[in-house]
């Protein structure tokens, strides 16, 4: 695809505007601990990161030999939460490109609209984005699943090849490039070459933002 300036900049929320993903499978690999599956965040992040929630379920209770209790979501999410409003931050750097961008903003995300809420609240950028946040959970489109970009491009009526996403996970990549948008990808995670196999334009540091997005 030739570049074309971007009218619309797509970004995902956690571990992209949100420093989120280390805390959030902590708090998974503790609580799955206590039911006798065990795993370390690592392998929790390699397996999970970027996934629907039901999809780790589903994993967890093969690893398990047992279904999880029915009511493990909402104490998975309600012990996210404290852990988000103490330890959270922003991904380094994003607020500061946050400031240069001239085109549309928004976020699209696998998470339900309450974590994005709160994990944009807790590290000050949920008002950047008030109005313009995109949940899968709400909307029932998951990555890889492209129909939750186009639903948000279609919203601020740009078209595909005028939208850039920003994206740290290779669902997120396979979504985007379904949806015949250019892709870049976070990859301060190390999965800097899983990223380029799905597609994805890779980067390292969100102060090379900006410039990717000119060129």
């Amino acid at each position: 695809m030739g570049f074309v300036a971007p009218e619309l900049v797509i970004f995902d929320n956690d571990g992209v505007l949100v420093d989120s993903e280390h805390l959030t499978h902590r708090v998974l690999v503790e609580m799955v601990r206590s039911v006798g599956v065990e795993m370390d965040v690592d392998e929790a992040l390699a397996m999970f990161e970027g996934g629907k929630m039901s999809d780790c379920v589903a994993e967890l209770e093969r690893r398990r030999g047992a279904p999880m209790e029915g009511d493990f979501e909402a104490r998975f999410r309600a012990r996210c939460d404290p852990v988000y409003r103490a330890e959270l931050t922003s991904v380094d750097g994003v607020e500061e490109v946050l400031e240069t961008l001239s085109m549309q903003t928004c976020v699209a995300s696998n998470g339900p609209e309450t974590k994005i809420r709160t994990t944009l609240g807790a590290v000050g950028l949920l008002q950047r984005f008030e109005g313009r946040i995109f949940s899968a959970y709400t909307r029932r489109i998951f990555k890889p699943d492209p129909d939750l970009f186009l639903q948000a491009a279609g919203t601020f009526t740009v078209a595909p090849e005028r939208a850039v996403v920003i994206e740290d996970s290779v669902h997120g990549v396979l979504a985007a490039r379904a949806a015949g948008m250019r892709v870049l990808g976070y990859a301060a995670a190390g999965n800097a070459e899983e990223l380029a196999d799905s597609g994805a334009e890779v980067f390292s540091s969100m102060q090379q933002l900006p410039r990717l997005l000119a060129d």
